[in-house]
C-alpha cells in the first residue's frame, strides 16, 4: 500500500465533523476520493440507488491496492438550524 494506510485504519464522521484516532492519518488523496461520497452516504437512499450498495472506494493512485470502505455505524437525526444559518422557507426551527 503506497498511501500510508494500514488494514484497519479508520476515521469517524459525525455530521460534518471528521475525526481520526490519535497517531493515525490518511493520505489527502485517499480522503479526496472518498469525501464527495460521505454526505450522500449519510442520507437515506432508494433501494435501487448505487449509493445504497456500493461502499468501497479505491485509492486514486493506480499502483495502490488499498480500498476505503464506508460503513454506517449508527443513524442520527439532523437539525436544520444546527447545520446552517439559512432558515427553511416558511418555517422556523428551534435548536
Amino acid at each position: 500500500i503506497y498511501c500510508g494506510a494500514k488494514a484497519g485504519d479508520y476515521f469517524d464522521l459525525k455530521g460534518e465533523m471528521l475525526s481520526l484516532p490519535a497517531g493515525q492519518g490518511f493520505s489527502i488523496y485517499s480522503l479526496a476520493a472518498v469525501l464527495p461520497l460521505l454526505a450522500a452516504k449519510q442520507r437515506p437512499t432508494h433501494a435501487n440507488d448505487w449509493m445504497t450498495s456500493d461502499a468501497e472506494i479505491a485509492c486514486p493512485d493506480p499502483n495502490c491496492a488499498s480500498r476505503l470502505r464506508i460503513v454506517r455505524v449508527a443513524k442520527r437525526r439532523f437539525s436544520h438550524a444546527e447545520t446552517t444559518a439559512v432558515p427553511l422557507p416558511g418555517k422556523t426551527e428551534h435548536k
